[in-house]
């Protein structure tokens, strides 16, 4: 009897988490919220993960290669975490997409920080439902296919032996 959540299907559920991520940031994009830094770095490594495991399906690649996807849902999984923490204003963010102290500033600092500073910004809460960001649903969804693409690998090593 066949398992229903074999390897590959679970190989094919992670990729495509990563792949709907990308689809629903990309609607959201459309809708008028424009991605952040940040956003845009929590998209590449769901890029890995979305075509390693496309490229596993279809050439049939070997179970080694599902660490490599888990990395990368772990990697969006903590800059997500990260975002989360610069929106609340828990973390510092990047000084390229967020406001930072000005009381060492001289006025010329001040005047061109304020004539630099980027129109989306990091640290702010761009939607939420329920108190619930973006980067919160990137953070649990991507360590959920982390979780997926470890079982898959873990599976295989069984079943192969």
């Amino acid at each position: 009897m066949d398992p229903v959540l074999t390897p590959r299907r679970l190989v094919a559920l992670a990729a495509a988490g990563s792949a709907a991520v990308l689809v629903a940031a990309l609607i959201f994009q459309a809708l008028g919220f424009p991605p952040c830094e940040l956003c845009i770095l929590q998209r590449w490594p769901h890029l890995v993960a979305a075509v390693l495991g496309g490229l596993m399906l279809l050439f049939r690649l070997p179970m080694a290669f599902a660490p490599f996807g888990a990395l990368a849902a772990l990697t969006t999984g903590a800059f997500g975490i990260y975002h989360s923490g610069v929106e609340r204003h828990i973390f510092a963010g990047p000084d390229t997409c967020t406001s930072n102290p000005i009381a060492s500033l001289s006025a010329q600092d001040l005047m061109a920080q304020i004539s630099s500073a980027p129109l989306i910004r990091c640290d702010e809460i761009a939607w939420d439902l329920f108190g619930v960001t973006m980067p919160n649903l990137n953070a649990v969804f991507s360590l959920c296919f982390a979780g997926l693409w470890i079982a898959a690998f873990l599976t295989a090593r069984r079943t192969r032996g």
